[in-house]
């Protein structure tokens, strides 16, 4: 299963429409991309592997990055056919309007997802020095530079969630942004 869950099947018009944030039902976001994807719509769901242990096995799972959260790009005009999919909630908004996501935001996690970097959910960080990678996969990927022990990590957040991604820049070239 790849990385990433992205759904292309939206009209040429959309292409330049902003993202939104799709609040669903806890472990529904791979069936609400499915479903919404083959209602026409351009969908994201970033994801991750995990390891998860049981009394008689390891699995490698691949989870969202984003819990409870599908992304979806333009096609608010069709939005009684998104709000009526099973395991939906609501669109994130902000006084009863959808609030559309940064295009650097999405882009950035779209890009370290696609790029194979370590990634993984993170607490969301909003203090520290933004810091933009040079060279390599992640080329250009801005984010906050933290460090947990000896480990270097970049926060890629997505401000309107308040959540956050941590990837691993080890061996990276990084400049202030």
């Amino acid at each position: 299963m790849p990385l990433t869950s992205t759904e292309t099947h939206s009209p040429s018009d959309n292409t330049l429409s902003a993202w939104y944030a799709i609040y669903t039902r806890h472990q529904h976001e791979k069936t609400v991309a499915r479903i919404l994807a083959s209602k026409g719509f351009e969908t994201l769901l970033p994801l991750y592997q995990s390891a998860h242990s049981w009394q008689d096995r390891t699995k490698m799972l691949c989870l969202p990055l984003f819990p409870c959260y599908v992304f979806i790009r333009g096609g608010l005009e069709r939005r009684l056919d998104i709000l009526t999919t099973p395991g939906i909630y609501a669109l994130v908004s902000n006084a009863g309007r959808p609030t559309a996501i940064p295009s650097a935001e999405i882009e950035a996690v779209q890009r370290s997802v696609d790029r194979g970097a370590q990634i993984k959910p993170h607490p969301f960080v909003s203090a520290g020095k933004r810091v933009r990678i040079l060279g390599g996969s992640l080329d250009g990927v801005q984010g906050i530079l933290v460090r947990q022990g000896r480990d270097q990590k970049l926060v890629v957040s997505v401000e309107l969630l308040q959540r956050s991604v941590a990837i691993r820049v080890e061996g990276y070239d990084i400049e202030l942004a």
